[in-house]
């Protein structure tokens, strides 16, 4: 029995869902998101409620239902609040800058780095230091903060590089002249 599958999906005021056949589609004040469900899996709406239940007893339907029914709270958080992801730069020579809609790192190599985030992402630069990745769909946002983060990692002996703003970094020791 799946604890998290068998909770009930609470639908705040600013969001609408609708559900037609295995597609269920919410919309919010921030945007518009659909999801397609997969055989077994099945959605109820009741009154400002919404129950996710599975069909029959398979092992691949088991593991889908809970995660079906996160997939879909957190469609209604993301209309409603949005997603942010906040990362740090640090380091000498370190910056960020948005030109248009391209992010533009400069991270110590010999070209800049640019990256387009995928539609729906909103990325914005503070100082050049303080980058918000921010949008409606978690899955996409976490994977735009991700793939910035990878670019230059931080790295443990001068802490230089991109972590998030509340990771913790552990510091190594260098190399001491006897």
């Amino acid at each position: 029995m799946s604890r998290i599958g068998e909770k009930e999906i609470v639908v705040p005021d600013g969001a609408t869902v609708d559900i037609s056949g295995s597609q269920i589609k919410v919309k919010g004040g921030k945007g518009e998101l659909v999801l397609e469900l997969p055989c077994g899996i099945s959605v109820k709406q009741d009154g400002g409620k919404v129950h996710v239940s599975r069909e029959n007893e398979t092992k691949n339907v088991r593991a889908l239902h809970g995660t079906f029914r996160s997939l879909i709270a957190n469609m209604i958080d993301g209309v409603v609040n949005g997603f942010v992801r906040e990362l740090e730069i640090e380091g000498i020579g370190y910056k960020a800058q948005m030109q248009g809609k391209i992010f533009v790192l400069d991270s110590g190599f010999s070209h800049q780095i640019e990256y387009e985030p995928p539609e729906g992402v909103t990325i914005e630069c503070d100082k050049g230091v303080n980058v918000k990745v921010s949008g409606v769909d978690k899955q996409k946002v976490g994977q735009a903060a991700a793939r910035i983060r990878s670019f230059c990692k931080a790295e443990p002996y001068k802490g230089k590089g991109i972590r998030y703003k509340d990771e913790r970094i552990r510091r190594k020791v260098g190399k001491t002249v006897a």
